[in-house]
């Protein structure tokens, strides 16, 4: 099928330059799925296709990726809205703890919907580990609690594919439960199933790296020799909350000595860093997702992106989950990590809106290592894309088409959203025949989850 896009204000953000490669009037060609040209005024004479849409002037864009998600968190909103993160946590993963792995299923699909109903084709999504959530102390677990079985983490991923969101799969190995032998083989296990899924939407595999709480001093080795045998890259959530620094800060010496960061390693958040630890990290190759939306919610601080970007640090921009950023919104997440930066710094150039929705595309690509498939409109590129009415609602004038892309839309805007060249969903209204379902299964998981005893 090929589908063939007219009369479009084309925001390409092309790789290898900070240009956003804004057409006033563009085209763009999808064939099988991928962009097959793209070019400004109308379709040279002779181009056509099955299928042509003419978007009278709104604006076609990258479809977001969102480089650190938990999609399984979709209905678990509201919880712990007084707390920082453990507090938080406790919240939400203390519900998690009573959920079976047929919720788990329909919580990720509902999660991953409500991404792209919001315009973000492509997440790294980390799934809910196997290993159940422990109250934290001081940042330290004992690693005692109840470990699932591996279907817990397959039902995720199951929701993630059947959605129809491109993702990243990252998966928790429980260093902590059982010998070597049988946690390389519970996360192998995890691996294999992922990589038998289409791998236009199972981009790749990915732990979810957990040394800022594992007890166990040879976390971060595991996770390096996992990361060699299996060929997947890592992403941790590291010096995230204000709470224990000292604690946290002193495990960055365990992912540099186990040679962690010249091997794909992310950080996610990366808020409570020092001079020392951002130039290391720099200079060992580690890249950074950056959540603006969560981490106001959870009053984790803000992180100093700006000055890491001058550095040469690669970053990306994640959603989180919806359980601390409320709504899946890309436009509020992006303005929210404008503010907070003009604020922090009192310089308006500290975060302008043409690098921010870069970080927040082509930026997440590039750090998942997905970026020669998704993140921008580029010939050849997987054809996932948003359509933007900037009439519907009226926002006036377009002085600066992409600055007001950034500054002046909202799901209000977000008309259409394309996967392949697909239509995905339309006004909000998901296409998947599985969206009433998932819909319904989520709005039972509070009877469902206090009959297995959690005790809020």
């Amino acid at each position: 099928m090929s589908l063939l896009v007219t009369r479009a204000r084309l925001i390409t953000v092309p790789a290898g330059t900070d240009d956003p490669g804004y057409l006033d009037e563009g085209h763009l060609l999808v064939e099988d799925g991928r962009i097959a040209a793209i070019g400004a005024g109308e379709p040279p004479h002779g181009m056509t296709a099955d299928e042509t849409l003419d978007v009278g002037g709104a604006f076609v864009a990258p479809g977001f990726v969102s480089s650190h998600s938990h999609l399984f968190a979709s209905g678990l909103r509201g919880l712990g809205a007084g707390e920082t993160l453990y507090g938080w946590c406790d919240a939400m993963l203390g519900t998690t703890a009573h959920m079976s792995p047929e919720q788990l299923y329909w919580s990720t699909l509902h999660g991953s919907l409500d991404f792209l109903s919001n315009g973000v084709t492509t997440a790294y999504n980390f799934t809910d580990p196997l290993q159940a959530w422990e109250s934290m102390v001081d940042g330290r677990r004992t690693g005692t609690a109840v470990l699932r079985g591996i279907d817990y983490h397959t039902r995720q991923a199951d929701g993630c594919l059947d959605s129809g969101i491109r993702f990243v799969d990252s998966i928790g190995m429980d260093v902590t439960a059982g010998s070597d032998d049988e946690i390389f083989d519970r996360f192998a296990a995890s691996v294999a199933h992922t990589r038998t899924m289409d791998p236009d939407f199972a981009l790749g595999c990915s732990i979810m790296g957990q040394v800022q709480w594992s007890p166990r001093p040879e976390a971060a080795e595991l996770e390096v020799e996992a990361m060699r045998r299996f060929g997947v890259t890592n992403q941790a959530h590291f010096l995230e909350s204000p709470e224990a620094i000292d604690v946290q800060q002193a495990k960055f010496a365990l992912y540099r000595d186990a040679g962690a960061l010249g091997l794909g390693l992310m950080f996610g958040h990366f808020i409570q860093t020092t001079p020392e630890i951002i130039a290391e990290a720099v200079a060992g190759g580690a890249s950074m997702s950056w959540q603006p939306a969560s981490n106001g919610r959870l009053a984790s601080g803000v992180a100093l992106v700006p000055e890491m970007l001058a550095m040469g640090m690669r970053v990306g921009v994640g959603l989180d989950d919806q359980a601390c950023t409320d709504v899946a919104d890309p436009w509020q997440n992006m303005r929210m990590g404008i503010y907070m930066q003009r604020a922090r710094t009192k310089d308006p150039l500290s975060m302008m809106p043409e690098r921010m929705l870069r970080l927040h595309t082509l930026g997440g690509a590039e750090i998942l290592g997905v970026a020669d498939q998704v993140g921008s409109l580029e010939v050849g590129k997987l054809a996932d894309f948003v359509v933007v009415d900037p009439r519907s609602p009226d926002v006036g004038p377009l002085w600066h088409p992409v600055r007001s892309y950034v500054l002046a839309m909202s799901p209000r805007n977000l008309k259409q959203v394309y996967v392949g060249g697909v239509l995905v969903d339309e006004g909000g209204r998901s296409l998947n025949p599985l969206a009433a379902e998932a819909s319904a299964r989520l709005h039972e998981l509070p009877g469902l989850v206090a009959r297995r005893g959690h005790p809020h």
